[in-house]
């Protein structure tokens, strides 16, 4: 799935989720600006979060299945992919 769909259903499923509270500090120049610009700051935080908290989790995978990637790899060196034959390009 693409990656922008990905994290517009995930946004779109945690519309409804519960909330809570929670306390910032943030620059104040940044702040008003932001409320000049009708910017909603908790939408903000939700995606963002979500984008940073989905590079970690990408990193993370990665990290897990490395040996298993590289081992993969290697096959594909020594015997080249499975459609190799089948390809009229």
């Amino acid at each position: 799935m693409h990656q922008n769909a990905l994290m517009a259903r995930n946004f779109t499923q945690r519309v409804n989720a519960p909330r809570r509270h929670a306390n910032l500090t943030v620059c104040l120049d940044l702040l008003e600006r932001a409320k000049q610009r009708r910017i909603n700051l908790s939408r903000l935080l939700e995606r963002e979060l979500t984008n940073e908290l989905q590079r970690y989790e990408a990193r993370d995978w990665l990290a897990a299945n490395k040996e298993a990637i590289d081992a993969y790899n290697v096959q594909i060196e020594k015997r080249g992919v499975f459609s190799r034959g089948l390809r009229r390009f």
